[in-house]
């Protein structure tokens, strides 16, 4: 793609998340969303491969989709209240169509049947762009409007997302769509601590964003998009091979990596609250999320010779692509557990 063509759409994307974050008016926050949709669109089609084309369609289209809603919806609470503003959500069917939008938006279950199959169809990097960068956005407005929700929705829609992206991923040999499934359940942690604590929603969302950004880095380095060419990553460079299978780990929340943090502060915020119950059924559904990143860590570092594997070795060639964004996602995916006591007192 030409670069300055990249550098327009890159500061476009850039350019809505802003415009969406700095408002408190629905009209700016939906042309701030639409800019955000429209600028992705070119960089998720520019391979011209009939998957990529038919995954930027679906994304088009489910996208559109939330964006009408929206727009419906806030100009029927304007249409009651007299005013744009967000903190102003009175009216019940919109506030809960805003919710359905907003959701499709992020991919939170139900709503979230698109995500994976779009995500399948993109390259690794405009495959993390939509995993971290487009959550933003309606993350912001969840969280700018969470008090007028209903608490009881909130709490379905974030234990459906951990639930859904715990069995979803189960039965998947494709990075990509394992990947989406595991944003799926992390959007549910950041869901269900919403209407408790936001700040604890940032927090995930933070160590969200790092680890994945980690996990995708590391396979684009490896160029592996199936779990089978995860077999043979050891024979090309074995130290990323260990610190790829410890980033799974810490995406699936395993002490004493940074992912179980936020889930440490999330558990504890919803016993806090007395609902021991939705703590357990969260702490069961991170379970079965991590019974498939062990699956790929069993195949990176416990399927090697004498074992047989059905992909070839791949060539040593020398990495030509810039290493740092991978190195410091990858420490700080690992090591930020220690500085918890800090992160509580700004939390609490």
């Amino acid at each position: 793609m030409n670069p300055y063509v990249l550098a327009t759409l890159l500061s476009s994307l850039g350019l809505g998340t802003t415009l969406t974050f700095a408002s408190s008016h629905w009209l700016l926050a939906w042309m701030g969303l639409e800019i955000n949709t429209l600028a992705i669109v070119p960089l998720m089609a520019q391979h011209h491969h009939p998957r990529a084309v038919e995954a930027t369609t679906k994304y088009f289209l489910t996208q559109a989709t939330a964006a009408a809603v929206i727009l419906f919806a806030s100009t029927t609470n304007a249409w009651t209240t007299g005013e744009w503003d967000m903190t102003n959500m009175s009216n019940p069917t919109a506030t809960a169509m805003i919710l359905a939008a907003l959701a499709l938006k992020i991919g939170l279950a139900p709503m979230h049947f698109w995500m994976p199959e779009v995500l399948q169809g993109l390259d690794l990097l405009t495959g993390l762009i939509l995993s971290t960068w487009q959550k933003l956005a309606p993350l912001a407005l969840i969280i700018q409007t969470a008090q007028a929700f209903d608490p009881l929705l909130l709490s379905a829609l974030g234990l459906m997302s951990t639930l859904v992206g715990g069995w979803g991923g189960l039965n998947q040999t494709q990075l990509r769509k394992i990947l989406a499934y595991s944003s799926i359940a992390h959007m549910g942690w950041m869901i269900i601590v919403l209407q408790y604590a936001p700040q604890l929603t940032l927090l995930a969302l933070l160590m969200y964003v790092l680890m994945t950004s980690a996990a995708f880095l590391t396979l684009k380095f490896s160029s592996a998009t199936k779990i089978n060419t995860l077999a043979t990553t050891w024979s090309k460079s074995p130290v990323l091979t260990t610190t790829a299978a410890l980033v799974l780990l810490s995406l699936g929340g395993l002490p004493p990596l940074t992912g179980f943090m936020p889930k440490w502060f999330i558990l504890q915020e919803l016993a806090k609250q007395g609902l021991p119950l939705t703590a357990t059924v969260m702490a069961l559904a991170a379970l079965i999320s991590l019974y498939f990143y062990l699956r790929l860590c069993y195949t990176m570092t416990l399927t090697i010779s004498p074992n047989t594997t059905t992909s070839t070795t791949p060539w040593r060639t020398q990495a030509t692509q810039n290493l740092l964004p991978l190195a410091l996602s990858t420490v700080m995916a690992l090591g930020l557990l220690p500085i918890t006591p800090t992160i509580m007192t700004l939390v609490t």
